[in-house]
């Protein structure tokens, strides 16, 4: 890879358009060799982090959280439950509009 004259001093306006051609292939090719390597040395890492946090994509493993038991029943459909936590279920926000209190849903124990 010997450069030109003209490049080593940075003169580019004075080089012809075969010269300018030949320097854009050197710069790709060069530059296409470097990214390459380092891909290659980014997916290295990327392995042995990888091999670090092992298959399911985190270091530690979900904690088991145990089994909410249901605090509030429909009187309509006794099936239908509610423990407490997330977005009350829409039987629930329907009787409380009527003018119920949470309480008179509870279940006993």
């Amino acid at each position: 890879m010997t450069l030109e004259p003209n490049v080593k001093s940075g003169n580019l306006r004075s080089m012809s358009v075969d010269e300018l051609w030949n320097l854009h292939e050197m710069v790709e090719t060069e530059l296409s060799r470097k990214m390459l390597a380092e891909r290659a040395v980014l997916e290295k890492r990327l392995r042995q982090l990888s091999g670090d946090i092992g298959a399911g994509g985190s270091k530690h493993a979900k904690r088991p959280y145990p089994k909410v038991l249901p605090k509030y029943r429909n009187p309509k459909n006794r099936r239908e439950t509610w423990a407490g936590r997330g977005k009350q279920p829409r039987w629930l926000t329907a009787h409380l509009r009527n003018g119920k209190q949470l309480e008179d849903f509870k279940i006993p124990g």
